[in-house]
């Protein structure tokens, strides 16, 4: 599928899927979407030193790269899994600006690294953050009892129906640990009621930038 490279408000780049009219990150703010999503309000619900994070929809590594950031100042150790089908190939990579925005141009061999290490091997980025690449689809997830928290970054209900349905819920339910998070962008009613039904509480949560809400839900 094609892609291309977009400007988002707040200056950071995204790709943009001219056949579905998609962009992988918020127009309003690739970077601003990651740390009040994922960040803000995942990362920091996290009491715990060490955390166990999945990724559904890997992608361009922005929120993998924000969360070994902000790892690296809390002084938390981080095992990181992140799933992608389609993964973004290296001509796309060149053109994010991500280290520049987030002022972490000393960090850049370490984005470098997320995207150049190999697929399906735990590979260690630092002595406290490992990650994990797996290419597969996410109805294929069969980990249980294993994650803190799960980033579900997946392509939108209007493109990808079948990505926010109750089956899918179920297996982030059954990979995660009691008390575990999943947080998402996402904040249509079909969504969250999916997520009911299989166990989760869910949490309506004000948005990031030009988002009114967004989910929150917990494995009790």
């Amino acid at each position: 599928m094609k892609r291309e490279i977009r400007v988002t408000l707040d200056g950071s780049t995204t790709l943009y899927l001219p056949d579905w009219d998609e962009q992988y990150h918020s127009k309003h703010g690739a970077i601003q979407e990651a740390e009040h999503v994922f960040l803000q309000m995942g990362l920091a619900a996290c009491t715990l030193q060490h955390i166990s994070i999945l990724e559904i929809g890997f992608g361009t590594g922005l929120n993998c790269f924000m969360t070994f950031l902000a790892a690296q100042k809390q002084q938390l150790s981080i095992d990181y899994v992140g799933v992608e089908a389609y993964p973004v190939v290296q001509e796309e990579l060149d053109l994010l600006n991500y280290t520049t925005l987030l002022a972490a141009q000393k960090h850049q061999a370490v984005f470098d690294r997320l995207h150049s290490t190999s697929w399906e091997e735990k590979q260690e980025i630092s002595p406290t953050f490992s990650l994990t690449k797996k290419q597969l689809s996410f109805k294929d997830i069969t980990d249980q009892n294993k994650y803190d928290l799960i980033y579900f970054d997946a392509f939108g209900a209007e493109h990808q129906p079948e990505l926010w349905t109750v089956s899918i819920f179920e297996k982030m339910f059954v990979a995660l640990k009691p008390k575990g998070i999943l947080t998402t962008y996402a904040a249509k009613g079909s969504v969250r009621r999916a997520m009911q039904e299989v166990g989760f509480l869910v949490e309506r949560l004000p948005g990031p930038p030009g988002k009114r809400e967004m989910l929150r839900a917990i494995k009790e």
